[in-house]
């Protein structure tokens, strides 16, 4: 399909191809998540240089409805998740409520000895034996954070096998006695991400990522999970101090 562009009405011929291909996700003709065509696929439909279909795909991504991902093309892309951080944060509850739909891949799951920030977070001591899961979580397909979590081994034997059993942490540690637990510190910083964290966030390591730790703790107060994580800067806006 080629599209025929205005070339003397004043209108630049990126801005044309721009808005012709945001008319085309406002529409529903692209979805969430699906990938552009290619540069000479778009080059051949609007009859342009290489320069004119950059420029606006760029302009396409400043607006936020497109997603660059290296070496992999371009995306329809959606609003950047917002993550209030409270005494109740839930992961899976936070995004379903902006219409995403919550995700993730578990790349690990082991028992290790607690390092030094492990066992003084969870108040166990050094070399204790703890549940080390690590994984991907998504929004709608698309990753967002690279997480490990700690949870204490002796507190919670057969973790693995709970945890297939139920869709969210919440629903787990229900299944623990642990009815309800509450957010105890979230602690945010900024850094380049590591080689291996842009490749599983789909993400250039130019991109920077969010540095998160979080620890969460039972009704009477006792340490339960400890996690680290990097979230992707450009996908995700932390939201602190938040009440609920």
């Amino acid at each position: 399909m080629t599209t025929a562009l205005q070339r003397k009405d004043g209108s630049a011929l990126w801005h044309q191809i721009e808005q012709a291909l945001a008319d085309e996700i406002a529409g529903g003709q692209r979805t969430v998540g699906e990938r552009l065509p290619t540069e000479p696929a778009l080059m051949a439909r609007f009859g342009v240089s290489r320069a004119t279909v950059r420029q606006a795909i760029a302009s396409l991504e400043a607006r936020g409805l497109v997603r660059a991902e290296q070496g992999r093309g371009t995306f329809v892309h959606r609003d950047v998740v917002r993550y209030p951080v409270s005494r109740h944060t839930r992961y899976s509850r936070t995004l379903i409520e902006q219409g995403f739909d919550p995700g993730g891949t578990l790349i690990a799951q082991e028992i290790v000895a607690a390092d030094t920030a492990v066992a003084a977070a969870l108040r166990l001591p050094r070399g204790a034996p703890v549940i080390r899961r690590k994984g991907i979580g998504t929004a709608d397909g698309v990753p967002i954070e690279v997480a490990s979590t700690f949870l204490p081994a002796d507190r919670f034997p057969n973790f693995d096998r709970i945890r297939a059993q139920h869709a969210t942490i919440t629903a787990t540690l229900a299944a623990y006695g642990i009815v309800d637990y509450v957010r105890v510190s979230t602690r945010v910083g900024a850094r380049p991400p590591t080689a291996e964290e842009a490749r599983l966030l789909r993400q250039p390591r130019s991109a920077p990522i969010l540095d998160v730790t979080k620890l969460d703790a039972d009704a009477g107060g006792t340490p339960i999970v400890y996690g680290r994580a990097a979230w992707s800067a450009e996908r995700i806006v932390f939201e602190l101090g938040c009440e609920t």
